[in-house]
């Protein structure tokens, strides 16, 4: 469960500083599952990628990234996240969002974001 600790704030400390898709590239899985909410589910970690990327460069004003609870137990991980950010489709976002992430080993392999709409 250490491994998983120091995974866990390692990625955390990597979105903090900006490297959100460096941490994607180093922590998630080939084969990694992603659903936001009760949204299908995008699959592969070519196309959540591109997905991450898409939505980041669509930001046109980035305020406020925290971690605001973490929890950790046998192979999952659960952030509370809080952002603030203006987006150029979405306007003002100024949210709290829940990850839950199941991991193996080293990596994510599937991960689950909720949030209001």
């Amino acid at each position: 469960m250490n491994k998983l600790i120091e995974n866990i704030s390692n990625l955390n400390d990597m979105i903090l500083q900006g490297k959100t898709l460096e941490a994607f590239d180093l922590y998630y899985d080939d084969d990694v599952i992603i659903q936001e909410n009760n949204n299908p589910a995008c699959v592969g970690k070519i196309e959540n990628r591109k997905r991450e990327k898409c939505f980041f460069d669509s930001i046109t004003e980035f305020r406020c990234a925290k971690p605001l609870h973490v929890t950790i137990g046998e192979r999952i991980t659960m952030v509370e996240w809080h952002f603030d950010f203006t987006h150029k489709d979405l306007g003002v976002k100024n949210y709290n969002k829940v990850v839950v992430q199941e991991w193996r080993d080293t990596k994510i392999i599937k991960e689950r974001i909720y949030y209001g709409s």
